[in-house]
């Protein structure tokens, strides 16, 4: 079982990876204009690479899960092996809102929305979209947001 839960303590792991470096290592960067063909492009492979990442995860986990059926004798290992899967199993439910996130952010690429904040409009940073590739909202407007929703819950 713990072949399984090992991977998610790499460091990074639940990152989005490296965009893609085939295009002579290129990064995005602030002395062109924003949201060109190229960086388009870049975030988009970025998505794609992240979101086949997380599929190819999940078919790990369910070849996992049918191979090692729970077969523990003792009760204690049992409960175990049920708690790892449980945790396994939240994680790949997060994982599948996470690829709706993606989708979204693949639309908005398509509808020349990408990169610029559902709230202001201004754009949103490279460093924070290249950390973030599905963020819609600048640092300050997320910022805004979460105090706000941080004061109707205290209400």
């Amino acid at each position: 079982m713990a072949t399984v839960l090992e991977r998610f303590d790499e460091p990074g792991k639940h990152l989005p990876p490296a965009a893609n470096d085939g295009d002579n290592g290129y990064r995005p960067h602030g002395d062109e204009a924003f949201m060109n063909p190229r960086q388009l492009e870049y975030f988009r492979q970025k998505l794609v690479a992240w979101k086949d990442a997380i599929y190819r995860e999940a078919a790990g986990t369910l070849n996992q899960l049918q191979a090692d059926s729970l077969r523990e004798a003792d009760l204690t290992d049992r409960a175990s092996s049920e708690t790892d899967w449980s945790i396994e199993l939240r994680t790949r439910d997060r994982q599948r809102k996470l690829i709706a996130k993606i989708d979204a952010a693949m639309r908005r690429i398509e509808e020349g929305e990408y990169g610029y904040c559902e709230v202001t409009g201004e754009p949103i940073s490279l460093a924070r979209l290249e950390a973030r590739p599905i963020a819609t909202m600048t640092v300050e407007a997320q910022e805004r947001h979460e105090r706000n929703e941080k004061v109707s819950r205290e209400e």
